[in-house]
């Protein structure tokens, strides 16, 4: 009876300290799974609050932007993805060169890529149209948001301008003007169709008839050199222009500055473009459009993205230019002197002779 009696206390204490230790470790797992919806709910909060700021700089946090609405009756802020207001986003379209230097018949070309990651200028060249060695097609094109809207200006903006003159080659300059500008609808409404990503602003110039033809979309720039004093053809599409801002108010959008940027609905920086169907109601392709009648005092064109003229003024580059004698050397120089005083854009500059040209 003692030998049973001592073996039920062995059993009991063996027992009683394995529901000891049971009950810890449960206790233990417990806490740790405590932990853990703590992290996890403290991570859901954080992403929680980068989804409501999203820029610090460009789109107004959730809550202010509700407010703002209501006092102002307007639409809010469009997120155009891959817009200049948010950065290039990564997996874009890649396809083009970096830095480009170009000899051509009669102009010679420059680009080189800002901080972005992906070259989004680009720029077209068609000569002799219609076998008229005297007849040619030059664009610039500065994209936003990617690749995808610049490549395909490029690629069709001159076939359609191409297409819609060849009907019209005979008869005056009013129709040449509106197949010009038949071709840049076209190109938009077929970006807008295919859903192509981003945007784009172009400037061109057709020379035929013995006339130049400048339309310009956006803020890319065209400036003749006559006479050696510097002559703007085209004037840049930004949401500061007062007559563009009643435009964009009367479809229904709004311009804003922020940290001194003029900006539709909060995030477009330019009025005018090619592609962002986001915000189409408001970002219209219509070009405006100049002609100008080609003359022996017509020297050259200089055709640049906004990368320039940010930084360089137009008489400055027309004297440098006119003090080269190579035009290949004139477009580097341009390009480097606008990195040099700070520029991170993207940048393409094109120079064309006109003596070619002249009837």
């Amino acid at each position: 009876m003692m030998i049973d009696l001592a073996g039920f206390f062995i059993n009991f204490s063996m027992f009683s300290f394995a529901i000891l230790v049971f009950l810890r470790m449960l206790t233990k797992n417990i806490s740790n799974i405590n932990m853990y919806n703590l992290v996890m709910t403290s991570s859901s909060g954080i992403h929680q609050r980068k989804d409501e700021v999203v820029n610090r700089d460009m789109v107004t946090p959730i809550k202010a932007k509700e407010e703002s609405n209501l006092i102002r009756n307007r639409p809010p802020p469009l997120i155009v993805p891959g817009s200049p207001a948010l950065g290039s986003s990564a997996g874009e379209n890649k396809m083009g060169g970096e830095d480009i230097e170009m000899e051509g018949r009669d102009y010679n070309v420059a680009s080189k890529k800002g901080r972005r990651k992906v070259m989004e200028d680009a720029h077209s060249v068609i000569v002799d149209l219609f076998g008229n060695h005297k007849q040619a097609l030059f664009m610039v094109i500065d994209g936003h948001g990617g690749r995808g809207t610049a490549d395909f200006v490029k690629k069709n903006l001159g076939r359609n301008i191409i297409k819609e003159l060849k009907d019209v080659r005979m008869t005056g300059n009013n129709a040449i003007e509106r197949a010009y500008r038949r071709g840049h609808l076209l190109t938009d409404e077929q970006i807008i169709f295919q859903s192509i990503g981003g945007g784009a602003c172009a400037a061109s110039v057709l020379v035929m008839g013995g006339q130049l033809h400048i339309a310009n979309v956006g803020d890319c720039r065209v400036v003749l050199s006559r006479n050696g004093k510097a002559v703007s053809l085209t004037k840049d599409h930004r949401p500061s222009r007062h007559d563009e801002r009643l435009r964009i108010d009367k479809s229904g959008g709004y311009v804003t500055c922020r940290n001194g940027v003029w900006r539709v609905n909060g995030t477009l920086a330019v009025s005018r473009a090619f592609g962002d169907r986001h915000m189409k109601k408001f970002i219209i392709s219509d070009p405006e459009i100049t002609r100008l009648p080609l003359t022996s005092d017509c020297e050259f064109l200089i055709m640049a993205s906004d990368g320039l003229w940010d930084k360089v003024d137009e008489q400055e580059a027309v004297e440098l230019v006119s003090s080269e004698m190579d035009s290949l050397e004139s477009c580097k120089k341009l390009v480097d002197i606008s990195f040099s005083r700070g520029n991170d854009d993207d940048i393409t500059v094109m120079i064309i002779n006109l003596k070619h040209f002249v009837t």
